[in-house]
């Protein structure tokens, strides 16, 4: 069994090399161990959304998520334009359990704020629910499929 590294940090990813480890943590868990097709992991949105990753201090990558807003949030939040999206959270299965996920989270959430943000609303599958209550997340509205899995919206005002 491997070990996890303890020290990580969290920065938002703008080159391109943190980009490519970004969407390579997607395709480990999302395609990879979930089964989520290929083609519809990635989409039009990465090419402006805030991109963060989460590294040890060996450089390796550990966790990514993105943050849409404006126009490219509204369609997932109700048209609210103050609010953020959070989505493609995703921490490799050596790096759970150490708090990647939530480190990640919280990164979002101040992207959002330096962007003006109000609320960051996000769509979590259902076994993740537990999760992003810890972090002040409130779920709201019926459970729907995505990707194949059950999923519920949820927010957090900032």
């Amino acid at each position: 069994m491997s070990t996890a590294p303890a020290a990580y940090s969290t920065r938002r990813a703008v080159e391109e090399n943190d980009l490519s480890a970004c969407f390579q943590v997607r395709k480990t868990v999302f395609v990879g161990e979930q089964q989520v097709p290929e083609d519809i992991e990635y989409d039009a949105y990465d090419a402006d959304a805030v991109h963060v990753l989460a590294v040890a201090a060996d450089g390796s990558a550990l966790g990514t998520g993105r943050l849409l807003h404006g126009s490219a949030a509204a369609g997932k939040t109700g048209g609210a334009e103050a609010v953020g999206s959070l989505g493609r959270l995703a921490v490799t299965r050596e790096a759970r359990g150490l708090g990647v996920g939530a480190a990640l989270v919280r990164a979002i959430e101040d992207e959002a704020r330096a962007l003006g943000l109000t609320a960051v609303d996000l769509h979590a599958q259902t076994h993740a629910l537990g999760f992003y209550e810890r972090l002040g997340y409130v779920a709201y509205g019926p459970e729907f499929p995505d990707a194949g899995m059950p999923h519920r919206a949820m927010r957090r005002t900032l």
